[in-house]
């Protein structure tokens, strides 16, 4: 019976997953790309001021733009950036880092467009907090006669938090991760529900549950407080890890790029066999690029939302730097890495492929780049999870009409659920998750199309009110 739900599972899996969503959200980042006239590669300096200067003298909004972008890259940065790459580049080849690009550089003009309109349309609540994201958009940008697809939105941004990407699939990363490190032959064991578990896994378990706790029943204040901090230590630890391993490999860089494009269209296939690589890691590098920035799923916009800021456009130019960062910045250097090292080719999948590459890169001992590796992990996924509990939150403020009590409620659930995630062993609740999160940006990129206008009057009402200024 289980596996044939599993089977089911995989199926709808594959489909939601499948060329169809892939294609659809590259049409709607072109599309958009096109209506901005190539917004994000003209006013990425502006993008970049925005951030740092990030002192809106806005009265509306609950945190500056930059905690709200720290917000968002808690959730986007994760095991994707280091996991989801490998798995990338070892089934679509070097290649797949190439479309990994291009579906950032189309998708930072989706992430303008869906955060920005998340500032247009946001609410405040009696208690004074704010709420905002697709469904706000869907309702009040389309009309209330959409919002069953608000609704379906936010049905799917519950599910996506409660049963997978922000509990169990992280909790397990981290546990995973702790587990190989300090206790890779499982030497120290207890037995809990019928299995045998390393105390490692407990003692990883027990700790990241108090510290979820001590974050999430604070609120958003403490959550942006909390991600302001980790999110720029742990990508620069990571970059700056990475980093080491280019500039002790630099020699490797160049051949390295030629590999990436030459696999990207084919080229190092055998003959007859280009156009079948080139669309594996086009296929490959594209579903992973957008599974690790998010553009156009519509999680970004909900954090976005409760910035502080004058303009939409304002908040839209800072959140777009995330897929920036996220997919140009971090991802490449761990897809440099693990090319330059051919780390790809070993035989090895997931995690153990960028571990490998560490190992190979860095010019430290085995055990010290693996301890680096696994303290990324523990973080990407930590702030994963913070992330993730925000989004889901205030989509089921949503659906409840912000019934405070049922918000409270469900953090503690939250919370249980990051507590049992190391014991959780059945597959299918990581397919629901998964399909949950593909389901999420339908209802996203269909309001992105029809409120594209907005996107482009109210960039305009934007920039000339900088030029005025000037």
């Amino acid at each position: 019976m289980l596996s044939q739900l599993n089977k089911i599972l995989t199926t709808i899996d594959d489909l939601v997953w499948g060329l169809p969503l892939i294609i659809l959200i590259l049409a709607v980042g072109i599309f958009l790309t096109v209506r901005l006239k190539g917004l994000q590669i003209r006013r990425l300096p502006q993008a970049i001021k925005n951030t740092l200067a990030s002192n809106s003298t806005s009265e509306s909004g609950e945190v500056s733009g930059f905690a709200a972008l720290c917000t968002a890259l808690s959730a986007t940065i994760g095991t994707g950036n280091i996991v989801g790459v490998a798995t990338a580049i070892v089934s679509g080849g070097p290649g797949a880092l190439f479309w990994m690009w291009i579906a950032a550089l189309v998708g930072t003009a989706t992430k303008y467009a869906e955060c920005l309109l998340a500032v247009k349309y946001r609410t405040t609540n009696k208690d004074g907090h704010i709420t905002g994201g697709p469904f706000a958009y869907i309702e009040h940008g389309m009309g209330k006669n959409f919002k069953w697809l608000a609704k379906i939105f936010a049905f799917f941004g519950v599910g996506v938090g409660l049963l997978g990407i922000g509990t169990f699939t992280q909790i397990n990363g981290i546990t995973g991760a702790v587990n190989n490190f300090f206790d890779k032959n499982n030497e120290w064991t207890i037995a809990l529900f019928g299995k045998s578990y390393s105390w490692t896994v407990i003692i990883a378990g027990i700790i990241l549950t108090v510290c979820v706790a001590l974050v999430i029943l604070g609120g958003l204040k403490r959550i942006s407080a909390v991600a302001e901090v980790v999110v720029p230590f742990m990508a620069v630890t990571y970059v700056l890890a990475a980093l080491l391993i280019l500039v002790c490999n630099f020699r490797a860089i160049p051949a390295a790029f030629v590999e990436i494009v030459q696999s990207a269209f084919g080229l190092r296939a055998a003959t007859g066999g280009a156009v079948g690589a080139m669309i594996v890691a086009m296929q490959k590098g594209i579903a992973r690029g957008i599974f690790s920035n998010e553009a156009g799923l519509g999680s970004a916009p909900i954090a976005a939302a409760a910035a502080k800021a004058e303009y939409p456009a304002e908040q839209g130019l800072v959140s777009m730097l995330g897929t920036f960062i996220d997919t140009i910045i971090i991802c490449t250097m761990t897809g440099l890495a693990i090319v330059i090292t051919g780390a790809w080719d070993m035989g090895l999948e997931g995690v153990a492929v960028t571990t490998k590459a560490f190992e190979l890169g860095l010019p430290v001992p085995a055990v010290v780049s693996s301890f680096i590796l696994m303290l990324c992990l523990v973080f990407f996924a930590f702030t994963t999870i913070l992330g993730w509990d925000y989004y889901s939150e205030k989509c089921l403020e949503y659906l409840v009409n912000d019934n405070q009590k049922i918000v409270k409620a469900y953090r503690v659930l939250y919370i249980f659920c990051v507590f049992i995630g190391p014991f959780m062993t059945v597959s299918a609740v990581w397919t629901i998750a998964d399909i949950f999160n593909g389901l999420m940006a339908l209802p996203n990129l269909i309001a992105l199309v029809a409120l594209s206008g907005v996107v482009v009057s109210e960039s305009k009402l934007y920039f000339d009110a900088l030029k005025k200024n000037k």
